[in-house]
């Protein structure tokens, strides 16, 4: 007999910066609603581990999707006349839509990477629309380390590339079964997607001389990061923490960039807690 996931998938449309986007998302379980976005470069395929945990999904309503451009989400009509670049009032009319459109009262925004550092954008300018933000490798400050034109260069797979240009950042002690499970996404991204991610993520998103501002009182915050990552490093992240009085920071021991893809029982082990506490404390 087959085995079905409880995770189901369907298409929304919603209005983004005058354009009307197709988007797709996945959710599973009930309770209170967590939105889960997804790092640069890749889609919403690296939380489908939270939305077949029970220990989550008996409580949390999972939500996860494409941002436009990304993974079955469509870019806008006239895309091959544009260049795509995430700026930092275009990620938050997205995420501040996709709430609106799916009728979502005060969720929880859980994000990876450029995810979590959005969700503390949002968290400093809409502190009572979300019950608590959770930033999984988020910073509120971060800087390039490597080259993005290679990633979008007719004479190279930018796939490739992109696959290659994060393989280090997941931690040595990941099970080989999800590393490659959490690459893949990235080789199938769509031509200059990553490179207009990191847009966001290196220039545009910077906000250390704002982030002081942030009322965890009103919204509280979470900050994750793990030690092997070398984009948000662990002390940018304690950086980051103490900026935000009151929020909570731990570092993940034997985790890299992409906690809930490469070690999804590890991570386990570190978001049942938070998301705990949560629910208690709302």
């Amino acid at each position: 007999m087959p085995s079905f996931e409880p995770i189901v998938g369907r298409y929304i449309s919603m209005v983004v910066a005058g354009d009307t986007m197709r988007i797709y998302v996945e959710e599973a379980g009930s309770g209170i609603p967590l939105v889960c976005l997804h790092t640069a470069g890749s889609d919403s395929r690296q939380f489908r581990h939270l939305m077949t945990d029970p220990s989550i999904t008996d409580h949390y309503r999972v939500l996860a999707f494409d941002m436009p451009w990304h993974g079955k989400s469509n870019p806008p009509i006239g895309w091959r006349e544009i260049e795509y670049k995430l700026t930092t009032g275009l990620y938050k009319e997205t995420v501040v839509a996709f709430c609106q459109v799916m009728e979502l009262n005060q969720p929880v925004i859980m994000g990876c990477s450029m995810g979590g550092r959005i969700v503390l954008h949002l968290a400093l300018e809409y502190p009572d629309d979300y019950r608590a933000v959770i930033a999984l490798e988020g910073a509120d400050r971060l800087e390039p380390y490597y080259d993005t034109e290679w990633l979008h260069r007719p004479d190279v797979n930018g796939g490739e590339v992109a696959a290659g240009f994060v393989s280090g950042q997941i931690a040595p002690q990941s099970p080989s079964e999800y590393r490659w499970e959490t690459l893949w996404a990235y080789m199938q991204g769509g031509p200059g997607v990553f490179k207009g991610d990191l847009y966001f993520y290196w220039v545009d998103g910077h906000f250390d001389d704002r982030s002081v501002q942030i009322d965890t009182t009103r919204c509280p915050v979470y900050l994750l990061s793990g030690e092997y990552d070398s984009s948000c490093t662990p002390e940018r992240t304690r950086d980051t923490a103490e900026r935000i009085k009151g929020s909570k920071a731990v570092v993940m021991k034997r985790m890299g960039h992409f906690p809930m893809s490469e070690n999804p029982a590890l991570f386990r082990e570190h978001i049942l807690p938070v998301l705990k506490e949560i629910g208690v404390n709302n």
